[in-house]
């Protein structure tokens, strides 16, 4: 089969169209993308949100109501960015695992992380882990990129024990009209040439608005929360409703948490329990270290 493109030469696959490719080509041509940015993604992240970004994820990891001493599990976690502030929630007595199907982005992650997380390449669509294992699972600004939205949220579902906690951080639609038609001014054509100035190519970053056109609406991912299994499910506007925090409890109905042990964790932190592969210079099998990002 040949490769997707990363551009919208003539001839190609235009960017504007990639959300609408089928699952299997939408999911390779993603990893493609990421892949690319991986050694600007850090940097882009910052300049592209004002710094705002940090702050967001803060916000996000509140709604997860982590204790120290519980466990945590970011999918699609690139850098390891909400992993590291997971890892500040749940203390050194606490796990923390990070998930991502791109290994470039993972590699970046696995040195940014430095031990205070277990990095992993796995599929959000088939997460490597026990049911009702975590005490949280995030996702950030990574929904729209998956080929299944709704296996998705099942998989993270499944992960966390009941009573557990959901969230999500996304980009969105902002509600007013008059703002919404600024952002939309900047989200199109400003992003993708500061992606050119500093990535060195504009289409990569022409995605992201694509991608955010074709996402679903605030309502629809609510409703697609509730048919995985979770309940209280609401949504947080920041920044004036451009990006939104979704969370939702898993039903405390059905089977119990599985209790932790070192032979249960070790093997899934290695990464064998559903075909899982540890990203290399990963955290060993064992609670991280109690640094803290500097």
């Amino acid at each position: 089969m040949p490769s997707l493109p990363l551009s919208d030469n003539a001839g190609q696959t235009p960017v504007s169209e990639v959300p609408r490719l089928p699952p299997a080509d939408k999911a390779r041509y993603v990893n493609r993308l990421f892949s690319a940015v991986a050694p600007t993604y850090d940097l882009l992240n910052t300049v592209m949100s004002f710094g705002l970004h940090k702050g967001w994820r803060r916000a996000a990891t509140d709604l997860c109501r982590l204790k120290p001493g519980g466990r945590a599990l970011d999918v699609a976690t690139g850098t390891g960015d909400f992993a590291l502030e997971q890892r500040r929630r749940v203390g050194p007595s606490g796990w923390v695992v990070g998930v991502d199907f791109c290994e470039p982005m993972l590699r970046i992650g696995v040195r940014k992380v430095g031990g205070r997380a277990a990095m992993l390449q796995g599929d959000a669509l088939a997460l490597p882990f026990p049911d009702d294992f975590f005490d949280a699972a995030t996702m950030g600004f990574a929904l729209r990129n998956v080929a299944d939205i709704q296996k998705t949220l099942d998989e993270m579902a499944r992960c966390v024990r009941p009573g557990g906690r959901v969230v999500q951080l996304e980009l969105a639609k902002p509600r007013g009209l008059l703002f919404r038609s600024v952002y939309y001014l900047y989200f199109q054509r400003v992003l993708p040439w500061i992606g050119k100035v500093i990535h060195g190519r504009r289409e990569s970053y022409a995605y992201l608005p694509a991608s955010l056109k074709e996402f679903a609406s605030r309502e629809e991912i609510v409703e697609r929360m509730r048919r995985a299994g979770l309940e209280e499910v609401e949504t947080r506007d920041l920044t004036l409703g451009i990006v939104a925090v979704y969370s939702g409890t898993k039903r405390r109905a059905g089977s119990a948490a599985v209790e932790p042990g070192a032979g249960t964790v070790a093997g899934t932190v290695a990464g064998t329990a559903q075909g899982g592969k540890r990203a290399t210079g990963a955290a060993a099998a064992g609670p991280p270290s109690d640094g803290e990002p500097g």
